[in-house]
């Protein structure tokens, strides 16, 4: 049955290999990704309930036992992790159907798609420290590849920022996992766990726990190395920006939040305080970078900076309650904003601009949209009773239990900017005059709509469904804060 663990990487890379072959039959590569789309959501989901019932899995690659060899583990945390990669994976996918042009199509849209789902689910299960890297890279020339889709002279300039920032931290990650590797002797997770508490986390190992944290906040955009993000994410297509601000941050804030509850657990005093301060910071500047904007999708973007900081405050208070918030936080948000981001496509396919000042009147012209998108905006900015309020009560209560005013008073300011930006794009965009001409008006979005629903259903369940989720959450949270768990199932301790 742990075989089952390989087959959320497996399958993508598999199948993009083979729609290389295809490259020109745009029809049977739509066919073959859509099944195969639908597939990885239905492996993923069997195999977390199988996680769920009979414990983490673990799958030695080759035979060879750990910590010698490569291991990949699936835990409840990793697990939840692909299925909401293979959720938005479809999602973005089918909307990519109706909008991505056929010259984009033929520069391998679907084989790099597939890739980067690969690398994605890579990153969530592998269970060693090289590989976690690997992946990265698998996951990153990939987005490489669709971020630049189309060749526009915006997509290059800013394209380039991207691929910098990004070469710049892997060499980073590779200083790293020399210096840990020179030190412990070992690459392996839960075997880096056992030889860290070993040694004690102190001097050089706080140094190279900053150098990781340092990387994974480039790759997942946190202050004061989230420069790159805006600016990158607002040039591709909407589907390919959906993906990249649903999935791609998250990959960088699972691998803080794996990496600081199982290695680096020693010294929380400065670490956990030292993420602390880096969300708060994240928080405040991201938010104030979104209201200043008036694009849809660069408001969007900056939010996904203020919205990952929530995720690493409740790394930061380092308790059960805001771990489980944490977590509860992230599967709302990649679900929420992949919606948003596809939303602002549907909007710029009617109206030709994401400029809210040319925008207006969507409201009386296309009134389930801009219900639709009012439902995700109100669900981000954290109104009841819908997903955003209930995993940001939990971070701020953890926050105030801790007597962590500051954070909490600095969570709730921007909960209320958020609330601002996004009523600043509803009322722009979809209220007022109508500023679009009788034939966009005319417009007919119903097949823009169809993939967005699930995400729309989803923040809801996940606002009337809080109690069973929340205890999901908990659970979770239980079970990444004890170590001694995961590293028993890894080495048979």
């Amino acid at each position: 049955m742990n075989n089952l663990i390989i087959l959320p990487i497996l399958i993508p890379f598999i199948v993009g290999t083979f729609l290389i072959l295809f490259a020109k039959n745009h029809s049977l590569q739509r066919v073959i990704s859509g099944f195969t789309a639908i597939a990885m959501l239905l492996v993923s989901i069997y195999l977390a309930i199988h996680v769920y019932q009979e414990g983490i899995g673990v799958l030695e690659l080759g035979n060879w036992q750990a910590p010698f060899g490569i291991v990949l583990v699936a835990d409840m945390f990793a697990t939840m992790m692909v299925i909401l990669s293979s959720i938005v994976g479809v999602v973005c996918l089918f909307f990519a159907f109706q909008t991505i042009s056929s010259e984009r199509e033929k520069f391998y849209f679907y084989p790099f798609y597939f890739f980067l789902l690969a690398g994605v689910n890579g990153a969530f299960l592998t269970g060693d420290l090289f590989n976690l890297f690997v992946f990265f890279e698998v996951m990153l020339i990939s987005s490489y590849i669709l971020i630049v889709l189309g060749g526009t002279k915006y997509q290059l300039r800013e394209s380039l920022k991207y691929v910098i920032i990004n070469v710049f931290a892997s060499i980073l990650f590779l200083v790293g996992v020399a210096y840990i590797y020179s030190i412990t002797g070992t690459l392996n997770m839960a075997d880096l766990a056992v030889k860290v508490g070993q040694l004690e986390q102190t001097g050089v190992l706080n140094v190279i726990a900053v150098i990781f944290l340092l990387v994974f906040a480039m790759k997942g955009g946190l202050f004061p190395l989230y420069f790159w993000l805006p600016r990158s994410y607002y040039g591709p297509p909407a589907a390919i920006a959906a993906l990249f601000g649903g999935l791609l941050t998250k990959v960088g804030i699972y691998a803080i939040m794996r990496t600081f509850t199982l290695i680096f657990t020693h010294d929380p005093g400065f670490t956990h305080t030292l993420i602390l301060i880096l969300a708060g910071l994240t928080m405040f500047f991201g938010v104030l970078g979104a209201v200043s904007q008036f694009d849809f999708k660069r408001i969007l973007s900056y939010h996904i900076i203020s919205q990952v900081g929530y995720m690493v405050m409740g790394l930061g208070i380092y308790t059960q309650l805001a771990i489980a918030g944490a977590i509860y936080y992230i599967a709302h948000h990649i679900i929420v904003k992949a919606a948003l981001f596809l939303f602002a496509g549907a909007t710029q396919k009617i109206t030709g601009t994401t400029d809210l000042k040319k925008m207006g009147g969507l409201l009386k012209t296309h009134p389930w949209l801009a219900w639709m998108f009012f439902i995700s905006a109100i669900s981000l900015a954290g109104i009841p009773p819908l997903s955003g309020f209930f995993s940001k009560f939990a971070l701020i209560l953890a926050a105030f239990l801790e007597e962590n005013y500051i954070i909490a008073a600095v969570a709730l300011a921007v909960g209320l900017l958020t609330l601002f930006s996004m009523m600043k794009i509803f009322i722009y965009a979809f209220w007022g005059e109508q500023k679009h001409t009788e034939e966009q008006a005319n417009y007919k979005v119903g097949k823009l709509l169809l993939p967005i629903v699930p995400l729309v259903a989803l923040t809801i369940i996940l606002g009337f469904a809080a109690e069973p989720i929340f205890q999901y959450s908990l659970q979770v949270a239980e079970q990444i804060l004890d170590p001694t768990i995961y590293i028993e199932s890894v080495l048979k301790e």
